[in-house]
């Protein structure tokens, strides 16, 4: 086996992990598709391995490949993020920087904190990655994430947020047309927006409240966004930031009293980009933008 390993190869490999062809990684990295295949090829010589299995439906990583497929990664995420790095001098407010957040959190509160940030520094480019999945900072997946959940990891500044709150809300012109519940037991007479997969979290969110149960409702998706979507477009009653609702004068909040919730918010990055100029300023305006959520 050779002990040179081009990292080019690698980069190959990961692309047709990814995207299950040689087509989808020829698209992904920009390279034809006998380039791809000749890489591929050369890898597999120079490992002495099989990485994939050919068919009509494409290629199946074989056993060998899921096994080289993390370190692929790490390999990756490493190398996206040296060239973050190098995109900037260091000291200067110039370059990229990568932040993982919240559907929710990336759709309706970092445009306007990313707009005032980029007016300040206009040197400054930021990719954003809309996802609810925690980011692994110590992998670099992203510089900075902003979370719902206590970040455990060592090796990582975090900043808690006050928190924000959740709370049941409908649009006026559904609650004009079926009227307003007057208990959560009540709930069950009405179409509720809730989630499609039951985990720990939500669990642990919602606890035992009555007339908040999957079977009930009328709308199940797992995504924040199709929630809020369906509470503006008055499918029925859902539950959202409070003070996102504030903000739209048709949404109103009902049984309030029972039910407030608090969701944790942190915004994290690894401490060894704590001098770096840029992450700083990213991570400043993030912390300043979402205190006021």
């Amino acid at each position: 086996m050779n002990s040179e390993l081009d990292w080019n190869l690698v980069r190959t490999f990961l692309a047709i992990c990814q995207e299950g062809s040689l087509s989808g990684a020829s698209r992904r990295l920009g390279l034809s598709q006998p380039t791809i295949a000749r890489h591929l090829a050369v890898l597999e010589d120079s490992l002495g391995v099989e990485l994939f299995v050919r068919s009509q439906r494409g290629l199946t990583a074989t056993e060998q490949a899921l096994e080289l497929l993390p370190l692929a990664e790490v390999l990756g995420a490493t190398a996206t993020s040296f060239l973050r790095k190098a995109s900037g001098p260091a000291g200067e407010i110039r370059g990229t920087v990568r932040v993982s957040a919240s559907e929710i959190i990336s759709v309706e509160h970092l445009p306007s904190i990313l707009a005032r940030l980029r007016r300040q520094h206009p040197q400054l480019a930021v990719e954003l990655v809309a996802s609810n999945a925690v980011a692994d900072l110590l992998r670099r997946d992203a510089d900075i994430a902003v979370r719902n959940t206590d970040p455990r990891q060592e090796a990582l500044i975090a900043k808690r947020l006050p928190s924000a709150k959740l709370g049941f809300h409908a649009s006026r012109a559904y609650l004009e047309r079926c009227g307003v519940p007057s208990s959560l037991a009540q709930l069950a007479e009405f179409d509720v927006i809730g989630f499609d997969t039951t985990t720990p979290a939500m669990r642990a969110m919602i606890g035992d409240n009555a007339g908040f149960d999957r079977s009930a409702f009328a709308l199940r998706t797992d995504s924040n966004l199709v929630q809020l979507a369906a509470i503006r477009a008055g499918f029925g009653i859902g539950i959202c930031q409070v003070g996102i609702a504030a903000r739209e004068p048709d949404l109103v909040r009902v049984l309030a009293e029972e039910i407030d919730i608090d969701l944790d918010i942190w915004v994290v990055m690894h401490e060894d980009l704590r001098a770096n100029a840029r992450c700083r300023a990213v991570f400043d305006a993030l912390v300043d933008g979402l205190s006021q959520v």
